[in-house]
């Protein structure tokens, strides 16, 4: 019960202290269940967020519910997930309260001016920490340029650029594993 515990409460504080989408999480994320926890590798965490991208939903719930049932299973996965969002419910119906009222508020729209800034910060930070473990020889470098340049130029929508780097994955596998590419 007390991992089930910890497991919420964990959830909760990288929901509560952390802007800007799922990608800015990525840093509290590390720090929290693998430096601190120790409940996963920073490899796992990595695949769990890159996994948590690829599929529908929000990726740091995915996250979440991956790295909770990991833990505890079902259980686990329940309870990293009610943390993960407990803080956004409570956070949008103060603000969802008093918006009206507030937001055209100078000081307000400072704060979210700045916060916007700080997100792209944090995204940036995590973008780097997944490059330099994910992109691991020069065949994962020409992947992910080519997969930034469909992406920025081309518009090829994230889905299928998945699946194709599932497939070129695949088969890039099979053709090291025969000795053809070292």
């Amino acid at each position: 019960m007390k991992e089930l515990i910890d497991l919420y409460v964990s959830f909760f504080k990288v929901g509560i202290l952390t802007f800007g989408g799922g990608m800015a999480m990525l840093p509290m994320l590390t720090s929290e269940l693998v430096e601190k926890r120790k409940w996963v590798t920073e490899e796992e965490i990595l695949d769990y967020f890159a996994i948590g991208q690829c599929t529908p939903g929000i990726i740091a719930v995915n996250t979440a519910t991956f790295v909770g049932y990991k833990r505890r299973k079902a259980l686990g996965g329940l309870m990293t997930t009610l943390g993960v969002i407990s803080p956004s419910i409570i956070i949008i119906t103060i603000v969802a309260a008093f918006l009206g009222n507030i937001s055209d508020n100078p000081y307000v729209q400072k704060a979210l001016w700045g916060i916007r800034v700080a997100a792209c910060a944090l995204i940036l930070e995590g973008i780097l920490k997944i490059g330099r473990k994910g992109i691991k020889d020069a065949f994962g470098v020409i992947i992910f340029l080519l997969a930034f340049l469909a992406v920025l130029f081309l518009g090829v929508k994230s889905v299928i650029i998945v699946i194709i780097a599932i497939i070129v994955g695949i088969a890039y596998g099979i053709i090291r594993a025969k000795g053809v590419v070292k």
